[in-house]
């Protein structure tokens, strides 16, 4: 079921905040913590929900997407799987600095789960209140 409100993209609640949070970790955290959660995982749980709607965008534009529905769940998953092979496995085989490492993948997952959710939750109740009347 394709939802009647329109993405934003870049200009997504969720993307605007992820990129604000990338930004203050990057910038006012990291710099200032020990932790390795904000050196590494941290920015890795906000890979989709601050770059996927950037690239459903670029889609959209070079017409490989054809609505402008919030992220599908395929769309979501998709976009991980490609991202996680190629950061974390291909590109550290070809760049010859081993493997990637899987905690990173799993940061990855999260952040993708969590972005899912909010961008789909609304077009599931949307048509649960469809078929409830």
């Amino acid at each position: 079921m394709r939802s009647k409100a329109r993405f934003r993209y870049a200009l997504d609640p969720l993307c605007l905040a992820a990129c604000a949070l990338y930004a203050a970790n990057r910038w006012m955290v990291k710099p200032f913590a020990a932790s390795s959660f904000f050196h590494g995982q941290f920015n890795d749980m906000l890979l989709i929900p601050a770059a996927l709607p950037f690239i459903l965008w670029l889609q959209r534009r070079c017409g490989l997407r054809n609505h402008d529905a919030p992220p599908t769940v395929g769309e979501v998953t998709s976009h991980l799987v490609v991202w996680a092979l190629l950061v974390e496995f291909i590109g550290p085989r070809w760049l010859h600095h081993g493997i990637g490492d899987p905690l990173d993948c799993l940061a990855y997952s999260l952040g993708a789960l969590v972005a899912c959710t909010m961008w789909r939750l609304p077009v599931f109740l949307a048509g649960c209140r469809s078929v409830a009347k």
